[in-house]
């Protein structure tokens, strides 16, 4: 019986200490959120709002099992509110956004990595970054679904950036678009 309670309690340790820190979390939001609104066309309003939903969801996520778990689909409702048709269309379409985390070899990854350089930058940091902590994803209706955001028009008649052997074209430079 000892050791039952002895594996249990050394299992939810291990489980635990894979959660990612709000730290990680907040930089991993801000990185894919910046990605999104390069190549979705966000506006500042919905950039803000992809921002939290994404850390919410990071925060979220403890074990494999939370992947593509409730917080997932919380996710993709809220984004849902937030983007336009055409928009989330195409965020559905980009698994790097779609299914944005893996687990492997005992750590967290971000698909997006495969896709753009770490450090790489095009937008500033949203105004919430350094004061929202998370909690409007929480039970029952969408935070988001009562706000009106602007959804614009696409861009390029609803083409992606263009690309340069897999990689973005690096038309903004310094961060600014």
């Amino acid at each position: 019986m000892k050791k039952i309670m002895f594996l249990a309690i050394m299992m939810t340790i291990a489980i635990s200490a894979n959660a990612m820190t709000y730290n990680a979390a907040r930089n991993e939001a801000l990185f894919l959120s910046d990605k999104m609104a390069y190549e979705l066309g966000l506006t500042n309003a919905q950039y803000e709002a992809v921002y939290e939903i994404n850390l919410d969801y990071l925060l979220n996520v403890n074990t494999r099992a939370d992947i593509h778990g409730p917080w997932w689909n919380i996710r993709n409702r809220d984004l849902r509110h937030v983007l336009s048709t055409w928009q989330f269309d195409r965020y559905m379409a980009c698994n790097y956004f779609y299914r944005p985390i893996a687990f492997r070899a005992g750590t967290w990854t971000l698909a997006i990595y495969n896709r753009y350089d770490r450090g790489r930058m095009f937008m500033h940091r949203p105004a919430v970054f350094a004061g929202f902590r998370g909690g409007h994803n929480h039970r029952g209706v969408s935070f988001y679904a009562s706000n009106n955001f602007h959804k614009p028009a696409p861009r390029n008649g609803g083409h992606r950036p263009s690309m340069n052997h897999g990689r973005p074209s690096h038309h903004h430079h310094n961060g600014h678009r």
